[in-house]
């Protein structure tokens, strides 16, 4: 099976790569010009390895995609983003001046983009999933580390200090872990944690029975998985119904000591509220691979400039928190994969019209356009 969220079953023509996935042979009639926004050398890097099979011509550009940066997309037929490059009702105007026709996203989120402004005028596609084990290992990793402190015992030894004071864990197994959201990511979390000797709570909107019948988790209710768990970890899309669902008053219902991981979208967490717990002790410890704020801060080096965001910088002053930088998802499988799926969306419509990653604002609604005809409009 080739790796998730890929349209492999659409592509006319494949071979297997040893160690990689499918490596696709287009049959090409046409050049497809795309502007790549916010381009990393990790980014280049990738598609470069793979773009040749696509017949798409990249341009790279190191900023970010606004209203001051668009015009640099101009004759091109696609652009290319990533999750702090913003399509506002602006930019969506001049994109459709410009003659693009298609925003390939990069990434499975799309709130950074003004939906309902490319309705009817600029299609829209993603990467709807790329590794959901790099996701929760990355989690899991948080976990250990704030548990058994390794990142401190790292510096401390380099030091010379071989002193373990202050460094003292608790065995994961035998204890209950939450698991907020059982998409891929999340069952793949459950695994990891049933493989500690955990126990596993687990809430979402629409149980997965199968899953939980194969002993995968016990389904329950939020205010019993907030009581019962000793790690809460969230791996659930960022809703209108959700947003800070970690509140004042989400954190008071938890165990005292809870450990929070927040490995999905930032603003599930309010991070007053958090820090609120962190500070009397009803929150233990805080692993945060997302941050509500940080279109501002994550991918980007400010070592030398200084955090002017109070509430990250009061968030980095804990000992007992470890953010890292929106990296969960970030392995060579899952970059391979972004990069073959999305250059795969935009082949398949621009040679065939179709669009199996596409996402509009209706997609929510019962009478979905994109289910009956396979597009948004």
């Amino acid at each position: 099976m080739g790796p998730i969220g890929r349209i492999g079953p659409l592509l006319p023509a494949m071979k297997v790569c040893a160690g990689v996935g499918w490596r696709v042979s287009w049959p090409i009639m046409k050049t497809i010009k795309t502007a790549f926004f916010d381009a990393k050398p990790y980014d280049r890097e990738t598609f470069d390895a793979v773009k040749d099979g696509y017949g798409v011509e990249l341009k790279y550009f190191a900023g970010h995609l606004n209203a001051d940066t668009v015009h640099v997309a101009a004759g091109s037929e696609a652009i290319c983003i990533f999750v702090n490059d913003a399509v506002t009702h602006a930019v969506a105007d001049a994109l459709c001046a410009q003659g693009v026709r298609l925003i390939a996203l990069r990434c499975a989120g799309y709130n950074n983009v003004d939906l309902k402004a490319v309705y009817e005028r600029l299609h829209v596609v993603r990467v709807p999933a790329y590794s959901p084990f790099a996701v929760a290992e990355h989690a899991a990793a948080l976990m250990l580390a704030l548990n058994r402190k390794t990142h401190k015992a790292y510096f401390r030894t380099r030091d010379g200090n071989f002193s373990i004071h202050g460094l003292m864990g608790f065995d994961l197994n035998g204890k209950t872990a939450g698991i907020v959201g059982t998409g891929k990511i999340g069952r793949v979390m459950s695994g990891i944690l049933r493989g500690f000797g955990m126990r596993v709570l687990a809430f979402d909107p629409f149980p997965d029975a199968a899953f939980a019948q194969a002993g995968g988790c016990t389904y329950t209710d939020l205010p019993t998985l907030y009581r019962e768990a000793d790690v809460i970890t969230l791996h659930c899309p960022l809703t209108p119904e959700n947003v800070r669902m970690v509140n004042a008053g989400s954190i008071a219902q938890m165990k005292k000591g809870v450990m929070l991981i927040n490995t999905g979208r930032g603003k599930l967490i309010d991070s007053l509220a958090l820090i609120g717990g962190l500070k009397s002790g009803q929150v233990g410890a805080a692993g945060l691979d997302v941050y509500e704020e940080e279109t501002d801060y994550f991918f980007e080096d400010f070592s030398a400039a200084g955090i002017d965001d109070d509430v990250l910088a009061r968030l980095m002053t804990f000992p007992n928190v470890l953010i890292t930088s929106h990296q969960a998802f970030f392995t060579r499988e899952a970059m391979t994969n972004i990069a073959q799926t999305t250059l795969g969306n935009i082949r398949a419509f621009f040679d065939r019209g179709e669009l199996p990653h596409e996402i509009c604002y209706r997609c929510g609604e019962a009478t979905c356009q994109r289910k009956a005809s396979g597009k948004c409009f």
